[in-house]
């Protein structure tokens, strides 16, 4: 049986989930902004096991950057031989950009 992988966030992802949880704040809805974040965290969490399971992300076409879909959120994560680093949680209809920095 493959070793599972260790999971970790990025900076960026990070604020993504405080972002979601703020816009639920601010629509009045914070119980679903909590919610839908424990439920990101889950589908996060089954990538220990099943790393590849998310498709490669179509703007980049780079095999070890994945996604996961969330609806309405995209998970991208960067999977590498032992672990797995969540870079980005953005709403589904948003493009991936490259930094030039």
């Amino acid at each position: 049986m493959p070793k599972k992988r260790i999971i970790s966030f990025a900076l960026s992802a990070f604020e993504d989930l405080a972002d979601i949880r703020a816009w639920y704040i601010d629509q009045q809805a914070p119980d679903v902004g909590e919610r839908l974040i424990r439920e990101i965290i889950s589908g996060v969490e089954r990538l220990a096991d099943f790393p590849e399971s998310g498709r490669v992300v179509p703007e980049f076409n780079i095999e070890n950057l994945r996604e996961i879909i969330f609806a309405p959120f995209r998970i991208v994560y960067r999977c590498d031989s032992n672990k797995i680093k969540i870079v980005r949680i953005w709403r589904s209809e948003r493009l991936l950009k490259i930094s030039e920095t």
